[in-house]
């Protein structure tokens, strides 16, 4: 990691000097540069964790976290002889697509029509075909790998003019290919069917709406007993039909985040009580009423961190703060309330080339600074994409939803015109 990405880091801790803090930071090179997963690159150097074991002088306040745990992560742990906070790899069908379809079912959660466990194209056309026959009227369904995410597992299946007659089945199978469109536009039809048999999957029907939103509900399992609704956020999603995580607003409108939170509580006590452990998200489709209430469509649950979990902790960290799910909203340590605009998808190609010390120096000359004394302002991360990808990160926090988006356009506004 560059120096100035660093100190940038260091520079937003409150009531320490950056030299104090950078002497409590040790930061360990594989010097290896290769496209193998960090973790095995650490395993395949013993010294590497002997080093890592001498640094850590209190094993019953240690622990290993990550973004994502894999048998890799459960391995390193071993080695280290300490726990590590999440879920058990062996447990991951909980938190696929299937898994998730099952689980709200045992809760008695809402959820699209659709069918799990799905192995073949013959099996996703047998599915296509039931929903056709449940729904005349529907135009759309959503086909899905078992572990995709950001939407890119996903395709878009286009009805076409069909007669629901005994050979729906059949005609949707020999037509299949002609309309389903990947939503990565990376992945041909024939890879995302290659990949679906691979890793199975779902069909669900694709919820239309006059009003509708993308909320998610983010949980934390401690123990069996020790449960906590971290926060509620909506979702912004992208792409041609809306399958692409973009970023999020916090907290989710408070006309529905309670609702949410009631809802993320039962999937916890049933997650938990199966052993799974640490952070997890719940999204939804939710779709606005005539009554003027919301309806709530569980979609699929994420078992690890995810994208609304570092903008929340960022601002946990800087406000020391707390969520209150019961009200859905979010208050300082001085009872303030906040709110924040984020994305971690904030790209374009004229950023190519801008490297950290750039974005610093522009972020500084504009203003684009977080003020401890206010708690308002502007964060960055994925700084070590920027140069090479023209991508980064961005938590916008704000004393109203509108300081806070404003915040962030004015943000791309600087950097479209800086770059």
């Amino acid at each position: 990691l560059s120096e100035v990405i660093i100190e940038y880091y260091l520079h937003l801790l409150q009531g320490i000097t950056g030299r104090h803090a950078r002497k409590r930071l040790t930061m360990l090179s594989c010097n290896d540069l290769s496209r193998k997963p960090l973790t095995q690159k650490i395993i395949e150097r013993p010294r590497l964790i002997g080093r890592i074991k001498e640094l850590i002088t209190d094993k019953s306040s240690t622990h290993l976290t990550c973004y994502n745990i894999t048998p890799l992560e459960k391995s390193l742990a071993v080695k280290l002889e300490i726990p590590l906070f999440g879920t058990d790899p062996a447990m991951f069908y909980e938190g696929s697509k299937s898994g998730g379809r099952k689980t709200f079912r045992e809760c008695g959660i809402d959820m699209p029509d659709g069918n799990e466990d799905l192995k073949s194209v013959e099996d996703i056309a047998a599915s296509l075909a039931r929903l056709k026959r449940n729904n005349p009227a529907l135009r759309k369904a959503v086909v899905k790998m078992n572990d995709g995410f950001s939407g890119d597992g996903n395709a878009i299946y286009r009805y076409p003019e069909l007669s629901i007659d005994d050979s729906l089945e059949e005609t949707i199978l020999s037509t299949l290919s002609d309309n389903i469109r990947p939503v990565s536009h990376d992945v041909s039809k024939e890879l995302f069917f290659e990949k679906f048999c691979e890793m199975e999957g779902i069909v669900e029907e694709f919820l239309e709406g006059e009003i509708k939103v993308s909320p998610s509900v983010q949980c934390v399992i401690g123990t069996s007993d020790k449960i906590e609704i971290a926060s509620t956020h909506d979702q912004l999603l992208g792409g041609d039909d809306g399958q692409i995580f973009l970023g999020a607003v916090f907290p989710a409108d408070e006309k529905y985040a309670p609702e949410l939170a009631e809802i993320g509580r039962k999937v916890s006590k049933l997650l938990a009580g199966k052993g799974v452990r640490g952070r997890f998200a719940v999204d939804f489709i939710s779709v606005k009423q005539d009554d003027e209430s919301w309806k709530h469509f569980a979609i699929e649950i994420n078992l690890r961190k995810g994208g609304t979990t570092h903008p929340f902790m960022m601002m946990q960290y800087l406000t020391n703060g707390h969520y209150d799910c019961e009200k859905g909203e979010y208050l300082t340590a001085s009872g303030n309330r906040r709110f924040y605009f984020a994305s971690d998808n904030l790209q374009n190609d004229n950023y190519i080339g801008t490297t950290p010390d750039d974005l610093i120096d522009i972020a500084m000359f504009h203003g684009l600074m977080y003020d401890g004394a206010s708690q308002e302002g502007v964060v960055f991360h994925l700084i070590g994409a920027l140069s090479e990808f023209g991508k980064l990160g961005v938590v916008c926090i704000g004393s109203t939803p509108e300081r806070a988006e404003e915040f962030y356009n004015n943000t791309i506004r600087v950097l479209d015109f800086e770059c």
